[in-house]
């Protein structure tokens, strides 16, 4: 599954210093790196956010809200943004727990371009790979909903590696019946084979919690199968 033509990536500065937010949207314009500084937490939220990949550069200290406190909020404000912490009051135990806390890295002011530039080339990189794949979990999810009720049986069981004669008996339908089925779900699922079918199964996390089995349906198939 390819992700074609991914949005320009958008560097997010929070710094209450403004010297500070001037130089490192200067230094991200000589790379060529789209950024947008902010004063404070409140204006970043404010602001309107890309819906490509992202980073955000935050300060540790500022005076409305502390980039530590925010930093530990964003996942209730469903912002998953990468973040590197820039700080001129840091400490090594500061460092550790914010990386522990998710934080990409922690860089104490002054620190050199590149290991900025480096920290959040990483950060960028992390939030492409969950932008793509929050898209394929999202397709996967689409196909899987364009599934009827006994193809998804079917399918529940192909993965579980039963046969078309054990399905068939399973679910009380002819084998003929799973056979049929059994070709639509792999042409809709966009399966190129049954590994690919079971790959896909396990990223949509597939039991039989969400595939619709339950008693009555395999009853109404041993009925009307």
């Amino acid at each position: 599954m390819t992700i074609s033509n991914p949005p320009r990536p958008v560097v997010y500065i929070i710094d209450d210093d403004r010297s500070m937010r001037v130089s490192l949207e200067d230094l991200f314009a000589s790379v060529a790196l789209q950024a947008v500084a902010f004063s404070s937490v409140r204006e970043f939220l404010d602001h309107a956010r890309t819906t490509g990949p992202a980073c955000l550069v935050l300060d540790v200290r500022m005076p409305e809200q502390s980039g530590t406190d925010f930093h530990l909020q964003m996942e209730s404000l469903d912002i998953r943004i990468p973040v590197v912490f820039i700080t001129g009051h840091g400490d090594i135990a500061m460092g550790v727990k914010a990386i522990k806390d998710g934080a990409v890295d922690f860089l104490t002011k002054p620190f050199r371009d590149h290991d900025l530039l480096d920290a959040v080339q990483i950060a960028i990189a992390r939030d492409q790979q969950r932008l793509d794949q929050a898209r394929i979990s999202s397709e996967l999810q689409r196909r899987w909903e364009n599934l009827n009720a006994g193809e998804r049986d079917v399918l529940n069981r192909v993965v579980r590696g039963l046969l078309n004669k054990q399905i068939a008996s399973e679910l009380g339908v002819k084998e003929v019946t799973v056979k049929v089925r059994r070709a639509r779900v792999m042409q809709k699922m966009q399966a190129g084979s049954l590994a690919e079918l079971v790959r896909m199964a396990d990223q949509l996390k597939l039991d039989a919690a969400n595939t619709g089995v339950d008693g009555a349906h395999s009853q109404s198939e041993r009925t009307h199968g």
